[in-house]
């Protein structure tokens, strides 16, 4: 179930729950949901903290990779096995609502893969992600690299234990995605601008792109990046290094 964004069985239940009293009881039902959110939020931070925790402990770098569905995470991951391969041990979680078809990929890039299939839910939790580590021989001083679920919104809200957060946008979405879902782009330790390749035959303002980014999240780095031509990859896994040796 998942409160708060309506991706589950259960709130749907309690969305034609609430409708069915009397208009009176609408702030009983508000209040209702809200201490529900908060619960669920409560609870999924203590998961996140122990994911924390085990990631700390064995010296590795947990990054929450984030985006619109189709932005090329997948991909992205791929080539940074590849180009990973021998240096650290790699480790991918990955989420979707259905199939192995990204863990199977990921496999075949060279890393040890788990898939969590989140059916109805349009995220993944502390709790989903603490189960999968459970399945995968973790040791120390790897990559975790967490490929969530394609959406913008429910991500957001829910910490994984990840050190850092890398969301992706690329360029076929439109340059006034960050300004539309603030709460991703606010959070994004890093944003990645994808699909580089694909700029001189798509209308895209790459100048407001990064100045929406910054609006957003001023703090953030901006790295621009082509899966298929390798162009910003150099720049990629330096960051990644950087951010290993400072964070884990």
């Amino acid at each position: 179930m998942c409160v708060t964004c309506g991706c589950g069985g259960d709130n749907n239940h309690a969305h034609e729950h609430s409708h069915s009293h009397h208009s009176g009881d609408h702030h009983h039902e508000h209040t209702h949901v809200i201490n529900l959110e908060a619960e669920i939020l409560a609870e999924n931070n203590q998961f996140a903290a122990q994911n924390r925790a085990f990631f700390k402990d064995k010296k590795s770098l947990a990054l929450n990779f984030v985006s619109s569905p189709g932005s090329g995470k997948t991909t992205l991951l791929e080539e940074t096995i590849k180009r990973l391969s021998g240096q650290h041990p790699i480790y991918v979680v990955e989420g979707d609502q259905h199939t192995e078809l990204d863990a199977n990929r990921i496999r075949s890039a060279g890393a040890e893969a788990y898939q969590i299939q989140t059916g109805k839910a349009c995220h993944l939790d502390g709790h989903m992600v603490g189960h999968a580590l459970e399945h995968l021989n973790i040791v120390d001083d790897s990559f975790v690299f967490i490929e969530n679920v394609g959406n913008l919104i429910c991500p957001a809200l829910f910490d994984l234990g990840e050190q850092a957060k890398v969301v992706l946008i690329s360029i076929t979405e439109g340059e006034d995605k960050p300004l539309k879902y603030p709460d991703m782009f606010f959070g994004a330790d890093l944003v990645i601008i994808t699909k580089l390749d694909l700029l001189p035959y798509l209308k895209f303002d790459l100048a407001a792109c990064e100045a929406n980014i910054h609006k957003i999240s001023p703090r953030g780095k901006i790295i621009q990046l082509s899966s298929t031509t390798g162009a910003g990859f150099d720049e990629w896994i330096k960051w990644l290094h950087a951010a290993k040796n400072y964070l884990s």
